[in-house]
């Protein structure tokens, strides 16, 4: 018997997105449900002319639909593992699957793969997931079983870390945990640079993948410079400014715990390295009185906004944020400067560190326009899956 679900019926001239194949049905565009609704069922999304376009995740919020799919499909088991069939065929391609000089990737990112909602981190044969939608939170188990009938042996354990990432309002209480296997930690590798990873503990799901070709390219400027790394976290840009030849790396951090692991992983990489040292420290404060002591600076804050109504107040601290780091950087010194919201786009974000140039008074040039690595694909008909901007400048 054909599975009956929900249907979510647009108002007139609303389906447009749609048929661009755009993933999000936003409550505005909703005329009326015929059926009952609970967050996180699979509801069918027709036209007013009664058209159907696709099948989603309902949910409560502005984003009131996230699409899976826009042909009917049966939304089961082996659907799901076709999916990520095909999310793990393209890492493959990418030459990630089967590299032990980079064996932490990004398996699944959201609707870049087909996933709206949903995120998988693969970290040396340990799978860490985080749901942003009730919708697939409620078949984490199937993504998990399947996974492993993927994966088979090299998939060690299957990490929920989806506690602080499910929409608030949903009526639930969620607990991070192990749906398969079990791994406090483990080792990882990052074009032969060794991590620690605790992803139980950590912030996203326990590592910035998003920026390893963008720490790779900071590695051939490093030569012979000063190099601070703002908002280090663990410590990813520094370790390969020291491969690279830097002169000294200092790496700050608001959080004791981050600074810790950094000396960690510094160790682990270059034994007793004289030539780094980490602080604990706001990075406003340590902004402040640093005038010529670096000529390579990375700035990559979190977040400074996750929703649209405060956009202005993040580009108002992304503008004194770069002016203070424009004014502070040696002549000649280079700037890696970043944005992770996805509500900043980067016409945004460049004008914000414009400003801050303007402010500082500096001559400044770009060098490089930085996004995130090829496993962060972005789905072509949904440009805000483009989250990671960047931009390297030149500061004379």
């Amino acid at each position: 018997m054909e599975q009956q679900y929900t249907k979510i019926i647009l108002k007139s001239g609303k389906e447009q997105s749609l048929l661009r194949f755009h993933p999000w049905v936003f409550s505005g565009a909703v005329k009326r449900a015929e059926g009952p609704l609970a967050e996180g069922d699979v509801v069918e999304v027709i036209s007013h002319r009664g058209d159907f376009l696709g099948l989603g995740h309902y949910q409560v919020g502005s984003i009131m639909v996230r699409l899976f799919s826009f042909r009917p499909v049966v939304p089961d088991f082996a659907f799901w593992k076709v999916q990520l069939q095909k999310a793990w065929d393209l890492r493959h391609s990418l030459g990630l699957a089967n590299n032990p000089e980079t064996n932490v990737f990004r398996l699944v990112n959201g609707e870049g793969d087909g996933f709206p909602g949903l995120i998988i981190d693969f970290y040396n044969g340990v799978a860490v997931m985080q749901m942003h939608s009730l919708g697939m939170y409620c078949i984490r188990q199937e993504l998990a079983a399947a996974l492993k009938e993927i994966l088979g042996d090299r998939l060690l354990a299957v990490y929920d870390k989806s506690e602080k990432t499910l929409p608030f309002k949903a009526d639930i209480s969620p607990h991070d945990g192990y749906l398969l296997g079990e791994a406090r930690q483990t080792e990882v590798s990052e074009y032969g640079l060794r991590f620690k990873v605790d992803w139980e503990a950590r912030q996203k799901t326990g590592f910035f993948i998003d920026q390893r070709e963008n720490r790779r390219l900071l590695q051939q400027y490093a030569a012979g410079r000063d190099v601070l790394n703002m908002f280090c976290y663990t410590g990813g840009f520094s370790f390969f400014a020291l491969r690279g030849g830097a002169r000294l790396v200092h790496s700050v951090d608001a959080s004791a715990r981050a600074i810790a692991l950094t000396n960690e992983n510094v160790t682990l990489n270059f034994a007793d390295e004289a030539r780094h040292q980490a602080f604990v420290a706001d990075a406003a404060d340590f902004l402040k009185n640093i005038k010529d002591q670096y000529d390579l600076i990375i700035l990559d804050p979190p977040a400074f906004s996750k929703h649209r109504d405060t956009l202005g107040q993040a580009l108002q601290a992304y503008k004194r944020l770069n002016a203070r780091a424009f004014e502070q950087i040696r002549p000649g010194g280079l700037l890696f400067t970043f944005s992770c919201s996805q509500v900043v786009s980067k016409e945004k974000f460049r004008e914000a560190v414009f400003s801050g140039a303007a402010i500082a008074g500096r001559s400044v040039r770009i060098l490089h326009q930085l996004t995130q690595p090829a496993d962060h694909p972005v789905n072509i008909y949904h440009p805000e899956g483009e989250y990671l901007k960047g931009l390297v400048l030149w500061v004379e």
